[in-house]
This record gives structure tokens, C-alpha cells and sequence, in this order.
């Protein structure tokens, strides 16, 4: 009788083999932070779009784009900033002093204006790097560091104006040398279709595409979350801690010298008092987006999407001819909305895994 050879061993389990599970689309889909608010911005669409007649035209959305634009080119940076775990309460007023440098070095230099432009960026990434650094070699929590730089600001702001300008305004430079190229680059329009719309959503939709590649498919996007997710865990891992943190903080400076140029170049003076609160409703864009406050968790695309809600919200009352003291109560809702959901959004992906 012949020996009959062995059965061959089963194979290992796929099924079983954690290794190889694949995550299906809807676990995908349920682990992505700006789920809650691209919910909320389809309500919020949805919504306007019924109760206001004007909302879908093409002129209302281009307004509301715009709108978005100028809250969104700031919340992306300071998404990645929370991300990132830490705060600049600082961002709002610093938009103004980047279009103040600019405007009042133009203009009593007599300078091209493209001088003053390029003094205000490199003034605005010192104030960043003075806020990372202040952060990354002191025990006060962010919170406190960036307050000191924004009360800082704000009475610098007042006070170099008034002693050069001797008024709460700067000086016209719409007459100045290289105006009209700058006005270009940050504050023109751009046509389509017979529809104007603003330079700045161009900005707007660079900056998401930059901070999106930098956080999924760069070392330093796992940096930002790494140091988000625990400090002290991510350097001892080899995690250049301070570095990433004044590289934030930097970030959320250049998006405030392209917010300032913009309101220089729309308008050709600026007011010294501007800025001021606008700091929260970048935080606020970034939460409903689904940054945690905490840190570790969010998207570029999530705080776009918050800002576009802003900006649905914010034109959609005035087409609806609604009062438009009930903006802030609105947004206030959608906070609070996009909060329990966001946190619902991230108790159904940690329960499907």
C-alpha cells in the first residue's frame, strides 16, 4: 500500500490576519475628520437655497465664495496650527499690521509699493517666529504667549498709526508706483462666464491644495499630527518638536500677510481697529471643520468647508432679507452642531474599527 501524502497546511486566514484587512469605503469615509461639516454645508445649502430665492444665482455664489475666501485663506493655516495642538489668538489682528507695514512703509519711503510689500512679509514671518519660539522656550501655554502678542499688536497697531499718520487711518497709495500691479496679484477679479470673481478664491483653493499635500503625503504632515497627538511622545520618536511648531506659526503669518495685502489693496487705507475678534471665527471655521481642540485630528479641507459655511450663512441672511443681528446666533448653531457631530463622526469610525 502506498502512503498517501499529507493534506497541505491551510493557509493562513486572510480574514483573520489583521495585516490584511482592507478598510472598507464606509469605515474610509466615517474616519475622515471633515465628514460633520461637509454634512453641515449641504443643510446649509440646502437650506438657503430654499428659503432664499437669490441664493443660486450665479452673482449670490460668487459672493458667497468670496466671503469664504477671506475667513478661509486663514482658517486652513490655523487648522494645521490646531492640528498641530496649539493656538494663535494673535491671527486676526496681525492681518492688520501686515497691511499697516505695507501701506505706511510705501508710503513714507516713497517706495514702490512692492517694497512695501515684501517688508511686511518678512515683518509678518518675524511676528510667527517670535510666537513659535516664545512658545517652543517658555512653560505659558500658547493662549497666553499669543494674547501677549495680540494685545502687543493691537496697541501697535493704534499707535504707530495715529504717531505716524496722525489719524486712526493710513495714507492713500492708490497713486503710488507698482499699486496697480500688487492690486493684480492680491485683490483683483477674474471673469467667467460673465460672472466676477474675487483674486482671493484663488489664493484660497492654492493654500487648501498646499496644506492638504503637506498633511498627507509629507514627513512634516505626520510631524503636525505627531506633535498634535502628544509632544513629548512625537520627540521621543525623533520628532523635531520646536521646529514644526515656529514652522506653524509661520504658516498662519503668510496667510495673514495674504489676508493684509488683500485688505490694502481693495481699498488703499487701512483702519488700525480692524482685525480685532476675527481671530475666533478662524478657530470657529477650523472646529466646525473637525480640528479638535485638543489637537492630533483635523483637515485643510475641513476648515475650507467651515469657511465656506461661514460664508453661506453670512450672505445667505442678507439674501433672505433677514435681519442680519442673527448672523453670529446662526453661527453659533452651526458650532455647536458641527461639534456633536464631528464628535459622533469619530465615536462611529472608532467603533467600526
Amino acid at each position: 500500500m502506498t502512503a498517501t501524502a499529507p493534506a497541505p497546511a491551510p493557509a493562513p486566514d486572510a480574514e483573520g490576519d489583521e495585516r490584511l484587512l482592507k478598510t472598507s469605503p464606509l469605515k474610509k469615509l466615517l474616519g475622515r475628520p471633515e465628514l460633520g461639516s461637509v454634512v453641515g454645508a449641504v443643510a446649509v445649502f440646502v437650506f438657503f437655497a430654499i428659503v432664499a430665492d437669490s441664493f443660486l444665482q450665479a452673482t449670490s455664489l460668487a459672493t458667497v465664495l468670496y466671503a469664504a475666501s477671506t475667513l478661509g485663506i486663514m482658517a486652513v493655516p490655523v487648522a494645521l496650527l490646531m492640528i498641530g495642538g496649539e493656538f494663535d489668538l494673535s491671527a486676526g489682528v496681525l492681518v492688520t499690521t501686515s497691511a499697516l507695514i505695507s501701506s505706511m512703509f510705501s508710503y513714507q519711503m516713497t517706495a514702490n509699493v512692492w517694497v512695501g510689500v515684501l517688508v511686511s512679509l518678512v515683518a509678518t514671518l518675524a511676528v510667527g517666529v517670535f510666537n513659535g519660539v516664545m512658545l517652543t522656550r517658555t512653560d505659558p501655554p500658547s493662549f497666553i504667549i499669543t494674547l501677549g502678542t495680540f494685545l502687543m499688536l493691537t496697541g501697535m497697531n493704534l499707535g504707530f498709526t495715529k504717531l505716524i499718520s496722525e489719524t486712526v487711518s493710513t495714507k492713500s497709495i492708490a497713486d503710488m508706483e507698482g499699486f496697480s500691479s500688487a492690486q493684480d496679484v492680491f485683490a483683483s477679479t477674474i471673469t467667467i462666464g460673465g460672472v466676477d470673481f474675487k483674486i482671493t478664491i484663488v489664493w484660497w483653493l492654492a493654500l487648501i491644495a498646499v496644506a492638504t499635500w503637506i498633511l498627507l503625503r509629507t514627513r512634516v504632515g505626520n510631524w503636525i499630527f505627531a506633535v498634535g497627538g502628544g509632544e513629548e511622545a512625537a520627540r521621543a520618536v525623533g520628532v523635531p518638536v520646536a521646529a514644526t511648531k515656529i514652522g506653524l506659526y509661520m504658516g498662519v503669518a503668510f496667510g495673514a500677510w495674504i489676508s493684509g495685502q488683500h485688505l490694502l489693496f481693495s481699498y488703499d487705507v487701512v483702519q488700525s481697529g480692524e482685525g480685532v475678534g476675527n481671530e475666533l471665527i478662524y478657530i470657529i471655521a477650523a472646529v466646525i471643520g473637525g480640528c479638535l481642540i485638543t489637537g492630533g485630528y483635523g483637515s485643510a479641507v475641513g476648515a475650507a468647508v467651515g469657511a465656506l459655511i461661514f460664508g453661506m450663512v453670512s450672505k445667505g441672511i442678507v439674501f433672505a432679507e433677514w435681519n442680519p443681528d442673527w448672523f453670529k446666533f446662526f453661527l453659533g448653531v452651526m458650532l455647536l452642531l458641527a461639534t456633536l457631530l464631528n464628535h459622533w463622526v469619530r465615536k462611529r469610525a472608532e467603533a467600526t474599527k
